[in-house]
């Protein structure tokens, strides 16, 4: 059975390996190709371009969202508000869209019966409505300057084979507290650099949901949106490079948007993300491996449908630790020069916020944070992969925006339990700490690394749960006028 596990330990921690040194392969793809490209030159006439927002209920953030679309310069504009809220969201849109007509924005609100296909559905009805080539797509909670359209186009319009064109997300509460700090080096490195240097390389690269602008040809040959998992975007985005569509990356172009304030919040889009990439990993890995392209394009492709397994691989090592290190058979895997690999993360966050702000330092002292929730959060993330992989019908559970202080908010989430598995896994990292300080002492801070993570899910879970109980207390709830 010894040698079963430590076989298994071997295997989760060369696939950890390979993961990193992609992860590496794309830092090396951007510092080859970070010249700036030189800017299509604007059309004569400019082409009928459809804003499409799918909204559910978002009623905090619904109306920015809408004036900021309305503030859209360009010539030929439609704007579809695809609503299926079930809230007081319905009604602010209907009055803020009623107005907007009324000042003569070619804008339409939309509505279904029921929520089939969520987003995708959404988007999917919106596009049977319309007749442009161009669609623009935005998330309620994001805000694009009104050159975003002109931006973008010229190079949709200079090359008739370019699907999709994806900008840069920015923040609009990056310092709102730590968690969105410590958030915002992920997302910035995953455009910065991950992004980046998959666009430069040709290589797949996916559509974010939101800051895109799309030719609805490629939507059409890609066959439309489908709404069964859970990251649509993910799903149409493959299919449409399959397919011979190629897409880019502006990331000079960009369109700033919420980050999730709330663990728990974060926790729900972390856990969604986890089971719709695998659901892709699933669905598009051997289409990928079999695809006529060049080998790296599909080795990278691979690497970014996987992007949520580590965290298993993680789960899994840390739970054959306590076995391996009482049969004292850890000494024999050698494993110590693969942490090298770790180095390559943390020099990814560093390089990506020395180009976007010079007081970079202080923006690394959330990675300490970044680290610990990305550990924290491997049972909960691989939990959601296993429920993907086992084919469970799972529901879309959009991110609560909040435009503000979130524990005032009705949208704040609570916890059906307390966090009594994380309890459970500090328990369990210090036990095999303990162990690894008697057998392979090098392990200890490994181990007490997934201790500590674990540590502070359960007080920031505690912390918003005693926040969110004060302002009930109080009374102090707000809503929309």
């Amino acid at each position: 059975m010894i040698t079963l596990i430590s076989i298994g330990y071997l295997i989760c921690a060369g696939f950890l390996a390979l993961y990193t040194l992609g992860q590496a392969v794309l830092l090396l793809q951007y510092l080859r190709h970070r010249q700036p490209e030189q800017t299509p030159s604007a059309p004569a006439t400019w082409p009928h371009v459809t804003v499409q927002l799918p909204i559910y209920n978002e009623q905090y953030v619904a109306q920015r969202a809408l004036n900021a679309l309305a503030a859209l310069d360009y010539p030929e504009l439609e704007i579809q508000v695809l609503d299926d809220s079930t809230d007081e969201t319905r009604r602010i849109v209907a009055q803020e869209v009623a107005r907007l007509q009324g000042k003569g924005v070619n804008i339409t609100h939309l509505t279904r019966p029921t929520r089939e296909g969520f987003k995708a559905g959404a988007l999917a009805a919106g596009m049977a409505r319309l007749d442009s080539e161009y669609i623009a797509i935005f998330d309620a909670d994001f805000v694009p300057e009104p050159d975003f359209l002109r931006r973008t186009l010229p190079y949709l319009l200079a090359d008739e084979r370019l699907g999709m064109v994806q900008t840069r997300w920015a923040h609009l509460n990056a310092d709102e507290n730590a968690l969105t700090q410590a958030q915002r080096l992920a997302v910035d490195t995953h455009f910065i650099i991950e992004q980046s240097a998959r666009s430069a390389s040709n290589w797949f690269m996916p559509f974010n949901g939101t800051g895109g602008v799309w030719r609805a040809a490629a939507i059409q040959d890609a066959g439309g949106w489908y709404g069964d998992t859970l990251t649509e975007d993910l799903d149409l985005s493959y299919r449409a490079q399959l397919a011979g569509w190629r897409v880019k990356l502006l990331p000079d172009v960009v369109v700033p948007g919420e980050l999730p304030p709330q663990l728990a919040a974060y926790e729900q889009q972390q856990a969604r993300w986890a089971v719709g990439s695998t659901q892709n990993l699933v669905r598009h890995g051997w289409a990928v491996l079999r695809a006529p392209m060049p080998f790296m394009c599909r080795v990278m492709a691979l690497h970014h449908l996987c992007q949520y397994v580590p965290q298993t691989l993680m789960m899994l090592m840390l739970l054959m630790a306590p076995p391996l290190l009482m049969a004292d058979a850890l000494h024999s895997l050698r494993l110590a020069p693969l942490g090298v690999l770790s180095l390559v993360p943390p020099l990814m966050y560093a390089l990506t916020q020395s180009r976007l702000t010079t007081s970079w330092p202080a923006r690394l002292m959330a990675l300490p944070l970044l680290v610990a929730l990305g550990t924290g959060l491997i049972w909960r993330n691989s939990i959601a992969m296993i429920q993907a992989l086992a084919g469970a019908s799972l529901s879309f559970e959009r991110t609560p925006k909040f435009a503000g202080a979130w524990p005032t908010r009705a949208y704040a989430r609570g916890r059906s339990k307390w966090p009594f598995i994380e309890l459970l896994l500090v328990g369990y990292s210090l036990w095999a700490a303990w162990l690894a300080a008697q057998h392979q002492p090098y392990l200890v801070p490994y181990l007490l690394l997934h201790a500590f993570s674990f540590s502070v899910v359960v007080v920031w879970h505690m912390r918003d749960l005693w926040q969110q109980r004060q302002v009930r207390a109080s009374g102090v709830i707000q809503h929309p006028s």
